[in-house]
């Protein structure tokens, strides 16, 4: 569909894809000041879209951005939006849409009247196609991670259950990644050490075959990361949170990382340690981590991951759909 036959929202309107635009004075440009939330479909039908929509009210209100439509009114509009955006996508597609909200135009930045939190708020939505391609590699090969010196920005700061845009320390971090390791992306460590999760997913171990998440207090609630609990407790397979440190994470059986537009993949090197179910073996040595050195042990090859195996074909069972064979077939 042309660009201009795509709708969006932005309220109290549904507009062309190509009119919406925000003004330059909109406090998600002038402060930094924006909540949002994402959620896909499975069968263009939005997945957890309660959970998401519960995640987003509660991001608004712990940032003090003001939402005042109601859990019924967002549905509506997604429904809408997935109805109209989807109708000349193929088959084998999905969306994902977008929730976004701020405190509205700061007046004085235009020379208008008014300052923060004077104007309307300004509350949006829209669509766009899952871009499989992108996943591909990640899906097939698994995740590179590297440990920068940028630390997770503490809690007594910002809540890290508020889902937001405001992400520069997240830019230099995934930077200096890509610095440490082509290709790799950033995993943060809290202030005191422990890892806590990247830019776009929830991190996990497998470790005894049991399935260790970071502290929930430490990272974002992820909607991905509570379905993973959930396919733990069907599968049997013992789930917990604990504080783990970057050794911890390159001594694990295996790693992954659960996020809503691929679900979960693997994990196959942190921060230049090979992890046992990468299927991978490099020889021992030494790899920057945050400035600091980690001996890199080497591993046996093994199946690449069975326990994400298991959680993955189940979640695929949940919703109708071979996920990985989606992300993969689709160019």
């Amino acid at each position: 569909m042309p660009q201009q036959g795509l709708l969006a929202y932005l309220h109290p309107h549904f507009l062309p894809r190509a009119d919406a635009h925000l003004p330059l004075h909109d406090a998600g440009f002038v402060w930094g000041a924006t909540i949002t939330d994402l959620c896909r479909t499975f069968r263009y039908r939005p997945f957890r879209l309660t959970d998401h929509l519960r995640r987003f009210r509660q991001s608004c209100e712990l940032a003090r951005v003001p939402l005042t439509a109601s859990d019924d009114e967002l549905t509506a509009v997604a429904e809408r939006l997935v109805a109209h955006n989807a109708a000349p996508l193929p088959p084998d597609g999905d969306l994902a849409v977008v929730f976004f909200a701020t405190p509205g135009p700061v007046g004085y930045y235009l020379g208008e009247p008014g300052g923060p939190g004077d104007a309307h708020p300004t509350l949006g939505a829209h669509t766009f196609p899952l871009p499989f391609a992108r996943y591909h590699r990640l899906v097939r090969d698994g995740a590179v991670l590297a440990v920068p010196a940028v630390r997770h920005v503490p809690a007594a700061c910002v809540d890290p259950r508020i889902k937001q845009r405001s992400r520069l320390p997240w830019w230099i971090a995934e930077q200096e990644a890509r610095r440490i390791e082509p290709g790799a992306s950033a995993l943060l460590l809290d202030a005191d050490g422990y890892v806590t999760e990247t830019a776009a997913a929830n991190f996990l171990i497998v470790r005894g075959g049991a399935v260790v998440s970071p502290p929930r207090d430490a990272i974002l609630n992820g909607v991905s990361l509570q379905v993973v609990e959930e396919l733990c407790g069907e599968l049997g397979i013992p789930f917990a949170e604990a504080r783990l440190t970057v050794e911890d994470c390159g001594g694990a059986d295996e790693a992954m990382l659960a996020g809503t537009s691929y679900c979960l993949a693997g994990v196959r090197r942190v921060a230049g340690v090979d992890l046992p179910a990468s299927g991978r073996r490099e020889p021992a040595g030494a790899s920057p981590v945050g400035g600091t050195m980690l001996h890199q042990p080497a591993h046996a090859g093994r199946s690449p991951g069975p326990i994400r195996r298991r959680l993955l074909d189940a979640w695929g069972r949940r919703v109708g759909v071979d996920i990985e064979r989606q992300i993969l077939s689709n160019p």
